[in-house]
C-alpha cells in the first residue's frame, strides 16, 4: 500500500503540474527529482544494505531538492552563482546523488562518462591545446548547474516532469487494464493467419506495445513473454524467434503516436510541435516494421514456416471487446491533439482519464470495483517506478549538456566533426551514426540521441540537414543501439527468455534488421521522406520507393536463391532506397 500510496502522489503532482497554470521551474522540477528518487534507490534496490544506503542517500537528495524548491525566489536572483559554504556542499551532494541514482538504475557508463564530464568542467583548463577550456570559477560552475536553468534543471528536466511522466502515466493506466491484452488479440486476428503468422503477430503486437511504452526493455519482456513461447512451440529456430522480438520491440521507441522519452526531449531541442514530429517519424517507422515484416516472411520461405494454429487464435468478439480498451484512450489522445488542437500534455491527461474509467472493466464487460482498485494500485506504482527510471536517465544526460554549454566543448566537438569529415555531409552523417551506435550499446537511447545531438546535431545542420532531419537521424541510430552488437539490451533479453546464445541471435537480428540501418540514411538521400505533414504526396511517394528497396534487400540477405540473384537483388534495393527521386 506504502508503494501504491508514493505512486498516487507521484501521478497526482505530475498532473497538477499540467493543470496548475505556471509553476516556477526551480520548485516544479526539483520536486520531480525529489518524488523520482525513492523509487530507484530504495524501493528498487535488492539487498538491505542497498535498501539502507539508498534511503540515506535519498533522504539527502530530496533535502536538497526541497531546499531548492524552498528558496527558489531567493535562488533566481543569484544568476548561477552560489554563496560559499553551505550551497557549495548542497551542490556537489545533488550532483554526487544524481550520479548514483543513475547508476543504480542503468548501471555505470551513462554516470561515468557524466563523471568525466564533470571532471573536465573541473579541471579542463589545464589540457593543453583547442580541447582545454579557460576555467569557470567553482561557485558559478556548481551554481549554473544546481540553482540555475543551465544544468539539472534545465529544459531536459522540464520536459521530464511535464511531457514524458504524462505518457508515462498514460502508458500505465493501458498496461494495467484490458489493453495489453487487446494488443495481442488485434495482433493475432490480423497476422496470425499469414505465412510465419506467430512471427509477424510478434512484430504487430511490438508495435502497438511499443507505441505506448516507448521502452525496448520492457516491450521485449511483455509482448515476448506470449509471442516467443508460441514461436518455439511451433518449430521456429530460437535464433529467429528472439531475433524477432528483439528487433520488433525496439522499434516502439520511433512509433507514434507516443514514441519513446526522447521524441519528447526532440520537442524541446529543436522547437518543433509534437504533432509535427509525429508525422515527420510515422513514414520511417511504418518502414521499420515493413523491413521486419518482410524479413520475416523471407525467413518463412527459408524455414516452411506456416500460419498460427487457428486453436490459438483469437474469436472476433474477444477481439472486439478487448481492442476497445485501447481504442478509446488512444481516440481520446487523438481527438485532444488534432481536433481539439490542445496541448499532447493535455490531451493525454484526458486520455489518462478515460484510461482510468475502463480499469474496472475485464474482457466479460462487467463493472468490478474491487478489480479498479487493484488495477489503479498496479497502475500507480508502474507510473512512480518508469518515472522514477526516466527522470534519473534525463537528469543525469543534463549534467552531461551543461557541461558542455559552460565549457564550450561541444562547439569543439562538432569542429571537429566537421573538419574530420572534410566538410563532406555523408562522411560526418557515418560519423554521427558510428558514436551513436557505440554510445548506444552502453547508456539509453534517450541519453545516447541527448549526448550525440548535443555535439553532432550542429554539424549536420551546418552541411545543410534540416534540424529535425538531423535529431531523427541521430535518434534512430541511438535506438539501433539496442540490437547492435556487442552491447545489445534487448538481444541479451530476448536471448534469456528464448534459452538461446545470444550471439546467435544477435546474427539473427542483424540480417532481419539489416535494412533498418539503410532508413536513416534513406532520410539524407530524400528529405521527402519526413515530410508527410508538409507535401504528403511526395512522403507517400518515396516511402513506398523506399519499402520496394527494402524488400528487395530483406530478401537477396535472407531468402534462399542462387548467390547472383541475392546480390544482384540487394544493391538494386540499396540503390531504390538511398537516391532521392
Amino acid at each position: 500500500m506504502a508503494l501504491a500510496g508514493l505512486g498516487l502522489v507521484s501521478v497526482a503532482f505530475h498532473l497538477w503540474l499540467i493543470f496548475s497554470g505556471l509553476i516556477p521551474n526551480l520548485v516544479s522540477r526539483p520536486l520531480h527529482m525529489a518524488l523520482a528518487l525513492p523509487w530507484v534507490l530504495i524501493f528498487a534496490a535488492r539487498t538491505k544494505g542497498g535498501r539502507i544506503s539508498g534511503a540515506v542517500i535519498a533522504a539527502v537528495g530530496v533535502g536538497c531538492c526541497a531546499w531548492i524548491a524552498a528558496n527558489a525566489d531567493a535562488l533566481s536572483d543569484q544568476y548561477g552563482f552560489l554563496q560559499e559554504g553551505f550551497q557549495t556542499w548542497m551542490a556537489a551532494a545533488l550532483l554526487l546523488v544524481t550520479l548514483e541514482t543513475a547508476r543504480r538504475a542503468v548501471g555505470w557508463p551513462l554516470p561515468l562518462v557524466a563523471a568525466i564530464a564533470l571532471a573536465y568542467g573541473l579541471w579542463g583548463q589545464h589540457i593543453p591545446g583547442e580541447f582545454g577550456h579557460p576555467g569557470t570559477p567553482l561557485s558559478s560552475f556548481l551554481g549554473t548547474l544546481t540553482i540555475a536553468e543551465g544544468g539539472l534543471w534545465g529544459s531536459l528536466a522540464g520536459v521530464s516532469a511535464t511531457v514524458v511522466a504524462i505518457f508515462v502515466i498514460f502508458g500505465a493506466a493501458l498496461n494495467a487494464g484490458e489493453a495489453g491484452q487487446g494488443f495481442m488479440n488485434v495482433a493475432a486476428a490480423a497476422a496470425g493467419r499469414l505465412r510465419g503468422g506467430a512471427a509477424k503477430v510478434s512484430v504487430l503486437s511490438s508495435a502497438l506495445f511499443g507505441s505506448i511504452s516507448g521502452s525496448a526493455s520492457a516491450n521485449v519482456a511483455s509482448t515476448g513473454a506470449v509471442t516467443l513461447p508460441a514461436m518455439t512451440r511451433l518449430g521456429y529456430p530460437r535464433a529467429l524467434a528472439g531475433a524477432t522480438e528483439a528487433v520488433a520491440s525496439s522499434g516502439g521507441q520511433i512509433m507514434p503516436p507516443l514514441m519513446g522519452a526522447g521524441a519528447f526531449v526532440m520537442v524541446e531541442l529543436t522547437g518543433t510541435p509534437y504533432a509535427s514530429i509525429i508525422a515527420a517519424a510515422l513514414p520511417p517507422a511504418i518502414l521499420f516494421f515493413w523491413a521486419v515484416w518482410i524479413g520475416i516472411d523471407a525467413y518463412a520461405l527459408r524455414y516452411t514456416l506456416g500460419a498460427l494454429p487457428e486453436g490459438e487464435r483469437p474469436d472476433r468478439r474477444l477481439t472486439a471487446i478487448t481492442s476497445g480498451f485501447f481504442l478509446i484512450p488512444f481516440a481520446c489522445l487523438m481527438w485532444g491533439m488534432f481536433w481539439i488542437g490542445w496541448t499532447p500534455q493535455y490531451a493525454a491527461s484526458l486520455a489518462i482519464l478515460a484510461a482510468a474509467c475502463l480499469l474496472p472493466f475485464g474482457a466479460d464487460l462487467r463493472f468490478d470495483a474491487r478489480r479498479g482498485a487493484d488495477r489503479l494500485a498496479e497502475a500507480a506504482i508502474s507510473s512512480g517506478r518508469q518515472i522514477g527510471t526516466i527522470a534519473s536517465i534525463i537528469l543525469c544526460a543534463s549534467i552531461i549538456v551543461g557541461v558542455l554549454s559552460i565549457t564550450g566543448l561541444g562547439v569543439k566537438i562538432t569542429s571537429l566533426i566537421l573538419s574530420g569529415s572534410g566538410q563532406s555531409l555523408w562522411a560526418a552523417a557515418l560519423l554521427t551514426a558510428l558514436a551513436c551506435l557505440i554510445l548506444g550499446m552502453e547508456v539509453p537511447t534517450t541519453a545516447a540521441y541527448v549526448i550525440c545531438v548535443s555535439v553532432a546535431g550542429p554539424a549536420l545542420t551546418q552541411l545543410g540537414l534540416a534540424p529535425l532531419q538531423a535529431h531523427l537521424f541521430v535518434f534512430w541510430f541511438a535506438l539501433l543501439s539496442t540490437i547492435t552488437p556487442p552491447v545489445c539490451g534487448a538481444v541479451f533479453i530476448a536471448a534469456g527468455m528464448v534459452g538461446e546464445n545470444w550471439l546467435k541471435v544477435a546474427g539473427a537480428a542483424m540480417a532481419l534488421g539489416l535494412g533498418l540501418y539503410i532508413i536513416p540514411l534513406g532520410m539524407i538521400a530524400d528529405p521527402a521522406l519526413l515530410a508527410l505533414e508538409t507535401d504528403p504526396w511526395a512522403a507517400v511517394i518515396a516511402t513506398v520507393r523506399v519499402g520496394a528497396g527494402l524488400a528487395l534487400i530483406s530478401f537477396g540477405v535472407i531468402a534462399p536463391g542462387p548467390a547472383w540473384r541475392r546480390v544482384a537483388m540487394g544493391g538494386f534495393g540499396l540503390a531504390l532506397t538511398l537516391v532521392a527521386a
